[in-house]
């Protein structure tokens, strides 16, 4: 899994993205910035990350799964993105996508957007299986209600690969594996973070993600969690949605900073969210740095703020998937065991290293 503190170990993919991700058992421009530098976006790509207790859980082969092989170049690969681009981690997601099919001479590859809409994803998956879809990567809305497209990818035996966020549903037989950062150490990281800035005491908020997702439920837990076992000295007083969007964390925050004057800390639990909350204690007055803030995502635009000082540390969640899901997806045609979970690395940003990898960021 991915380490508490400090900066994951990496692999390259291409020596070990195989090795570590399928034969275990078990960037984008932002809207605040300009390019992140293509160098910095090819080695976040680069990040695999080997687990203690394997790439995790149990396996699935081919065999196993029922289906036939099939040519990745030729043959119709369907991608859904589930949020609008106006975000950047959506944005460096699907460009990562469709880089890596490009690279690799993916000529069918068929990319949907739902728009924030979870009936729309619906239909666009259903809309993908009818064109002929033999691969299915998914970047879920909502981790339940997926019956109708999991039932119609089953009769055809169509392999799909969730992004992102996780599908309540069996792996091997509903789908075939989700890769993604583990958000629970998400949580914990962040919260080892906000000890530090605070000094293990203080009142903390809690900016949340959209309900109906694991990365909202993974990331509340695992920040509470850990607050509780290291700093009893500091109290959650506070927690709504902001539902992952920019504009609703800076009305959440107008509400807080009326409601709880002596809040001392924001923990959000996205990027968007917390320059949201930027923007509403700028307008209530407030200095950078009056009330500490830290993240989950690593978009430029909250590493440029830890620089600028309204944000302390951000943990960064990787959505460059492409060369992973496609090396996965080879892997899995050509026979090899896929694990159930595929762990992507994620660094973290704070008032230490903000400013010398602000590149990096996407």
């Amino acid at each position: 899994m991915i380490k508490q503190s400090g900066r994951p170990r990496t692999l390259t993919l291409a020596a070990a993205a195989v090795a570590a991700a399928l034969a275990v058992s078990g960037c984008a421009k932002s809207e605040d910035d300009g390019d992140s530098g293509a160098d910095a976006g090819t080695r976040a790509q680069q990040q695999v990350a080997p687990s203690a207790t394997g790439t995790a859980g149990a396996t699935c082969t081919l065999k196993q799964f029922g289906g036939t092989p099939f040519d990745l170049k030729t043959s119709v690969v369907g991608f859904s993105q589930s949020e609008k681009e106006a975000n950047p981690f959506r944005i460096a997601e699907t460009k990562s996508i469709k880089d890596e099919a490009a690279r690799l001479g993916v000529t069918k590859l068929r990319v949907t957007n739902a728009q924030s809409q979870f009936s729309k994803q619906i239909a666009d998956v259903q809309q993908l299986i009818a064109q002929g879809a033999k691969l299915l990567v998914i970047a879920p809305l909502n981790s339940d209600g997926w019956e109708p497209v999991l039932r119609q990818a089953a009769a055809k035996k169509i392999p799909i690969i969730t992004v992102d966020r996780k599908i309540n549903a069996r792996a091997c037989s509903d789908y075939l594996t989700f890769i993604g950062s583990d958000f629970y150490q998400q949580g914990r990281r962040a919260a080892d973070q906000m000890i530090k800035v605070l000094g293990g005491k203080g009142k903390v908020a809690i900016l949340l993600g959209a309900p109906g997702n694991n990365v909202t439920t993974d990331r509340t837990n695992g920040f509470k969690d850990r607050i509780k076992e290291k700093a009893p000295g500091i109290r959650i007083s506070f927690e709504q949605t902001a539902e992952f969007t920019r504009e609703k964390g800076q009305q959440v925050t107008e509400q807080l900073v009326q409601s709880n004057p002596d809040i001392n800390g924001v923990y959000a639990e996205n990027d968007e969210m917390a320059l949201g909350a930027v923007t509403g204690l700028k307008g209530a007055g407030k200095k950078p740095g009056e009330i500490k803030i830290v993240s989950i995502d690593g978009t430029r635009g909250a590493v440029r703020s830890i620089v600028d000082g309204w944000l302390q540390a951000v943990v960064e969640s990787n959505p460059r998937f492409g060369p992973l899901a496609f090396s996965t997806a080879q892997g899995f045609l050509d026979g090899k065991p896929i694990a159930e979970k595929v762990i992507i690395t994620d660094r973290e940003y704070t008032t230490d290293n903000a400013k010398g990898s602000l590149g990096q960021a996407y």
